[in-house]
């Protein structure tokens, strides 16, 4: 895919790889930019929300330059970090070479049933092909008793934020990408991703039904995040 160009809704995983690949070297400075620096705030959310413990083993899906992965190796867990995209993951190693930052599809995760203790992906299940596909194959990985939390953009739940936030997405994110983003187009797609996503309790609905347990959500800056807790019992 040359740059300039994005994915569709479609989610093909060889256009959404070859969009990343073209963001991958200012993808984290352009989050921090579009997120007024609130990525660092859902980053740690995360983080704690996973309620890792020094040397439990734990599962970053959808890494991309391993930003994520780094923030969970504060807990003194051994994080593992996957991508789809080659692009996003040496820049990543470049940056960061002590992270395990690995190639693999969130559909077939290249691990054996029950490795890990808790498994994480971060704005990252929306971009996959088959989101209810993608969290049987993350209980696959996780082991009996094991943690999930899906950090991803939801629904505000106040309406007149609704309405700014749904305007900032469709008008003003990619204007600002256009001016900070290697591949400003993008973010296009990024937007009408997120504008396509289920609801909180849509997500819900959908991580029960791949097999997960006592799933909840905790809205995050006004439900522009949402954080979905789930166990594997």
């Amino acid at each position: 895919m040359p740059q300039g160009q994005r994915a569709h809704l479609d989610k093909q995983p060889h256009e959404v790889a070859a969009m990343f690949d073209g963001v991958a070297a200012r993808y984290d400075l352009t989050n921090t930019v579009l997120s007024f620096g609130q990525d660092r705030f859902w980053r740690r959310a995360t983080r704690a929300a996973l309620g890792l413990r020094p040397g439990e083993r734990v599962l970053d899906v959808g890494a991309g330059t391993g930003v994520s992965t780094e923030e969970l190796a504060q807990s003194g867990a051994y994080p593992v970090g996957v991508d789809l995209s080659l692009g996003m993951l040496a820049a990543g190693r470049r940056t960061r070479p002590a992270l395990p930052l690995l190639a693999g599809d969130a559909l077939r995760l290249p691990f054996a049933d029950a490795s890990f203790d808790a498994v994480t992906i971060s704005f990252a299940l929306r971009n996959v092909t088959d989101t209810d596909a993608a969290l049987r194959e993350l209980a696959r990985v996780t082991r009996p008793g094991g943690r999930l939390v899906v950090c991803e953009f939801s629904t505000p739940v106040n309406a007149a934020f609704r309405t700014v936030y749904l305007s900032y997405l469709m008008r003003s994110l990619p204007a600002v990408a256009r001016a900070v983003a290697s591949n400003p187009d993008a973010y296009v797609y990024l937007a009408e991703s997120i504008r396509a996503w289920p609801d909180q309790a849509g997500l819900a609905a959908k991580v029960a039904d791949a097999g997960w347990q006592r799933v909840a959500w905790r809205n995050l800056t006004g439900g522009v995040v949402a954080l979905h807790r789930a166990t594997r019992l």
